[in-house]
């Protein structure tokens, strides 16, 4: 099992990186699964936004991020785990988090990515800022964050039985 986590202050290709990902994982596996999610233009409210900014303290927030990315690999049968998280300014349209799983089956790789970004959205150590007309505001986790988490929680429990 190899496991990538990388927090990026620059700017990244995330179509590069899962070409090399898919590449490193090679054809014993069955199924590679991924997520990108970028900069929105407009926040929860529909305010045009110029830029958002995540803020670490790097040592946690690697820390934190490392975490989840374990506790996914311990949870989905996977070969391989890149998790890769920007850091910074970012206007809208640029890439802020890749995540990618390859697996022997598409379920694990599948369910590994979800899980991941559940865990990511509500868990990793980051404070969020949108900017915009409005001026500036802190972003938090919302209800529906909290809900995609906790159905990890019931599944889980489902497992164990």
């Amino acid at each position: 099992m190899t496991i990538c986590v990388t927090l990026s202050d620059a700017p990244f290709d995330p179509y590069a990186l899962l070409a090399d990902f898919a590449r490193d994982a090679g054809s014993e596996y069955g199924a590679i699964a991924s997520f990108v999610g970028q900069t929105r233009a407009s926040g929860a409210d529909g305010a045009a936004i110029r830029a958002m900014e995540l803020t670490s303290y790097r040592s946690l927030t690697l820390r934190s991020v490392e975490d989840i990315a374990a506790a996914t690999a311990a949870r989905f049968e996977l070969a391989h785990l890149l998790l890769l998280h920007r850091v910074g300014r970012m206007v809208p349209g640029e890439p802020v988090v890749l995540v990618a799983a390859a697996a022997p089956h598409r379920r694990a790789a599948l369910q590994a990515v979800d899980y991941a970004m559940d865990r990511l959205k509500s868990e990793a150590v980051f404070w969020k800022a949108e900017e915009g007309d409005f001026g500036r505001r802190w972003i938090e986790p919302s209800d529906a964050d909290a809900d995609d988490l906790a159905r990890w929680a019931s599944s889980q429990e489902e497992d164990d039985r």
